[in-house]
Formats: structure tokens, sequence, C-alpha cells
């Protein structure tokens, strides 16, 4: 499992919260998706890494920008990067 969080610009009240947690939400592999109003950040967690570009055009989707990856964390012995060593 994968948890990785995403800086994202434009949010500003509970609808965007919204928003974003129901674009991203509907990715292909995210299981769980979590959206802090007051950092302006996206927690996503997958089974696998995701590709940044699907997450980025969920969020535009939903009216914002994605800044950028901040944090990639393996879960339950995994990897993120699934190369058996993190960076």
């Amino acid at each position: 499992m994968t948890v990785t969080t995403y800086q994202v610009e434009g949010m500003t009240c509970g609808h965007c919260v919204s928003a974003v947690t129901e674009e991203v939400g509907k990715v292909d592999g995210v299981s769980g998706v979590e959206v802090d109003l007051a950092t302006k950040a996206v927690t996503v967690t997958s089974e696998a890494p995701l590709d940044r570009g699907l997450i980025d055009a969920a969020v535009v989707e939903a009216g914002y920008e994605l800044a950028g990856a901040i944090e990639m964390l393996p879960q339950a012995g995994g990897s993120c990067c699934g190369s058996g060593g993190c960076h």
C-alpha cells in the first residue's frame, strides 16, 4: 500500500474539499482520499504507486491545480517505488 500527499492550490472552503475528494476518489487504484483544507494537502492511499498525471487530471477536473507530490510513504512492508528500497 502506498500513501502519497500532494499540495493543491486554489482550495478555500468545504466545497473545494468535497470536489477534490470526489474526483480523486474516482481514479482507478485509489483506495482512500483525505483532504486537509488548512494545509491545502490531499493524501491519496493506493495499493500501488499511481501515475501522478492521473491525480493531476482529477484535481484539475475538480477545478484546482496540483502543485506537486510532497510525500510518498510505503505501508505494510512495501516500498514507495516498488524496488524494495526507498529513496
